[in-house]
């Protein structure tokens, strides 16, 4: 089947309203736009802003995009349907929505006549009437209407008569798609399929069916892509799979499943590459970390450790991978540790642009060097900038940007007071020159690590661009009490990559100087690699 003939699938993403709901996730106005233009940009044709009206931020959100409108994804307004005794026109919460200017607006009403009495507290007949006067303003002002079912799975396992009465309702009002959500998340994909075939023999055919669904049960995907064999045309869903409690439908599985597996066409082929990096700019946005064995779109998502594996990926690649990682922009990655044979060591060094022979001595050395540090704590795979500066001395080929001569912390805890002044002194050789260099900060590490970029700043100005973004401790044995070794772990970046490098020691100062210390070096090797290949291609001009 070629993309033009694929069966068109619709993606709603809710990210952005139910998304936000994830506890511990905050957003600004700014995030919210930087996320939507990035989702506009992957080509999700309907994006739910939020709810107007609900909150200032939002409305101030829909503002923003009335003067600089997407570029082709329709941003939607979400809202309840009017309250109770209440009209529709006078009902302030509309007049919010309307006055977000968006084209489509998604109503959400209530299926569960449970909900309807002990919720909203008023009578089934009224629950219609809501729904039906609050759709019928909204199309008499210019809307277009998605219908979402509220709690439609358990509703119409409890009272189907009385579920079917409520869509009934929105379609003879005007929605134009019903959307049936597993808001509580219960429901299993069988049921899904049976309940959404019993929908669809039940409405008019040329009413669109949507599905949306929780993952309380960890069937949010399955459900999604159940839904959609049973006939269901929209899938409504987040990116990462955030929302409330146990989260949404993750867009970053369900698209790819849809398109590359099922045959469907949710978003150009062009813009499916576009998966994994949107998945890491929303994590980022959002200040979460990335889920590093989400399906698809994580780190290790096609990391390969064991030996055996390594080997018969590096043959032939689907021996152990469902798809091309390249197809959702994600990579292969060879992960070293104590697990690792040759075959690892060989393919690790290619993805760092080094060609080993497997009958090479110095490849078994390397390989007897990384299985007797990881028994020492190292953890290499989690550290892979540390190991391929460990290989290229193995190999004789590790440049010597500096070299540390000595450093001395000084702490002074006042008590009372949350931070913690320390001053650390430094004593560097960089190109035949001993430069001793002091510096204070919030701490330890802080001090040391300002006081190393203070005395290589004159040599190597680039290093302004790194950055340490991140510092993990880990107590290996902590058995020993407070003599127990100690792993730390740096993550570093410059303005276009990232890299990890670890340390391991006794003295929690010492493990932490050594990651410092091969964070900055791997830094200056990545700016030389890069300058290198510059010149050449300079020189091939």
């Amino acid at each position: 089947m070629t993309a033009n003939s694929s069966p068109q699938l619709w993606i709603y993403d809710t990210t952005l309203r139910d998304g936000t709901q994830r506890e511990g996730l905050s957003v600004s106005i700014e995030d919210k736009l930087r996320i939507a233009r990035r989702l506009d940009q992957l080509g999700i044709p309907f994006i739910e802003g939020g709810w107007p009206g609900a909150n200032p931020k939002d409305v101030q959100f829909f503002w923003h995009l009335q003067e600089e409108p997407l570029q082709q994804a329709e941003i939607v307004a979400f809202c309840y349907t009017r309250r109770p005794q209440k009209t529709a026109a006078a009902d302030p919460m509309l007049q919010a929505i309307l006055a977000a200017g968006t084209r489509w607006v998604t109503i959400v009403g209530k299926s569960w006549d449970l909900h309807v009495t002990e919720g909203l507290k008023t009578t089934t007949r009224e629950n219609l009437a809501m729904i039906q006067d609050t759709i019928e303003y909204l199309r008499s002002q210019g809307r277009r209407i998605v219908y979402d079912a509220e709690h439609w799975f358990d509703g119409y396992k409890q009272n189907p008569d009385y579920a079917l009465q409520t869509l009934q309702t929105a379609i003879s009002a005007g929605a134009e798609w019903i959307v049936l959500c597993d808001t509580n998340g219960g429901t299993l994909p069988h049921e899904i399929t049976q309940i959404v075939t019993d929908v669809i023999n039940s409405t008019p055919s040329d009413i669109q069916i949507g599905i949306h669904t929780h993952n309380d049960s960890d069937t949010a995907v399955a459900n999604a892509l159940a839904a959609v064999m049973a006939g269901a045309k929209m899938v409504q869903g987040t990116i990462n799979g955030y929302g409330e409690r146990c989260g949404n439908a993750n867009l970053c599985s369900v698209i790819p499943n849809l398109q590359l597996k099922l045959g469907y066409k949710c978003i150009e082929e062009n813009q499916l590459p576009q998966l994994t990096e949107t998945s890491r700019f929303v994590s980022e946005v959002v200040n979460l970390a990335p889920d590093e064995h989400a399906a698809f779109v994580g780190r290790s998502a096609f990391a390969h450790k064991g030996g055996l594996h390594v080997s018969a990926v590096e043959r032939n690649p689907l021996t152990y991978e469902h798809i091309q990682p390249e197809q959702v922009g994600n990579r292969r990655r060879i992960v070293i540790s104590e697990q690792s044979g040759v075959s690892n060591v060989l393919a690790k060094a290619r993805t760092f642009g080094i060609e080993l022979d497997r009958n090479n001595p110095t490849t078994g050395q390397i390989l007897q060097r990384l299985k007797a540090l990881e028994s020492e704590g190292y953890q290499f795979e989690a550290a892979e900038a540390s190991f391929e500066l460990l290989m290229r001395e193995a190999l004789n080929s590790r440049q010597s940007f500096f070299e540390i001569k000595g450093f001395q912390v000084h702490c002074d805890l006042v008590e009372g007071k949350e931070t913690t002044n320390a001053l650390a002194t430094i004593k560097v050789a960089v190109k035949n020159k001993d430069i001793l260099e002091a510096a204070e900060g919030n701490g330890p590490v802080a001090a040391l690590d300002a006081a190393l970029r203070k005395a290589l700043m004159n040599f190597y100005p680039h290093i302004a661009e790194f950055e340490l973004t991140d510092y993990k401790v880990r107590i290996i044995n902590g058995h020993t009490g407070t003599s127990a070794k100690t792993r730390v772990l740096v993550e570093s970046r410059n303005t276009h990559q990232r890299w990890t490098t670890v340390g391991v020691s006794t003295n929690i100062l010492e493990a932490s100087y050594q990651a410092v210390v091969e964070g900055l070096e791997y830094g200056l090797l990545l700016h030389s690699q890069a300058q290198a290949a510059l010149s050449t291609s300079s020189s091939g001009n």
